[in-house]
């Protein structure tokens, strides 16, 4: 069963999906949002400020994602494009969402939405953005782990 953070996370993949193929205002995307039946069960504030958090940040979300990248953004799939701008907006700004929580949201969007191997892509781009924008995090869970 979805919870309401991961309906939320389905909403605004959605909007940011349509907002990279004809570029609507975020209004606009919001009130779309809002006529869908289903968007009541979703934490709509969080929507909201991911959809909004993407498209203010857009230009920096991708500065800090090209480097990771092994093709030019343009090429990626729309989907895969919008939840690594998603997903690269929420480890940087919502520290109080663990990032492997963010990363396993990220690769269950990608397996709903995406191509058949997306999820492996975003999942392997998302790790080593986490270990950047999260080193202490990152670390502390890692030496957890090999104990």
């Amino acid at each position: 069963m979805k919870n309401s953070r991961r309906r939320a996370r389905e909403f605004a993949l959605q909007a940011i999906y349509q907002w990279l193929l004809n570029e609507s205002p975020a209004e606009t995307l919001l009130a779309q949002l809002k006529e869908q039946k289903e968007f009541t069960k979703a934490d709509q504030p969080l929507a909201e400020a991911l959809l909004r958090g993407v498209i203010a940040n857009a230009d920096a979300l991708r500065q800090l994602l090209t480097p990771l990248l092994d093709r030019k953004m343009k090429e990626l799939s729309p989907v895969e494009h919008a939840l690594l701008l998603l997903s690269t907006f929420e480890l940087r700004d919502h520290a109080d969402t663990p990032y492997r929580v963010i990363i396993n949201e990220a690769i269950e969007l990608a397996k709903s939405f995406g191509g058949t191997d997306g999820h492996k892509y975003v999942n392997g781009v998302l790790d080593k953005l986490a270990a950047e924008l999260r080193p202490d995090e990152f670390n502390a869970r890692n030496t957890a782990r090999v104990r």
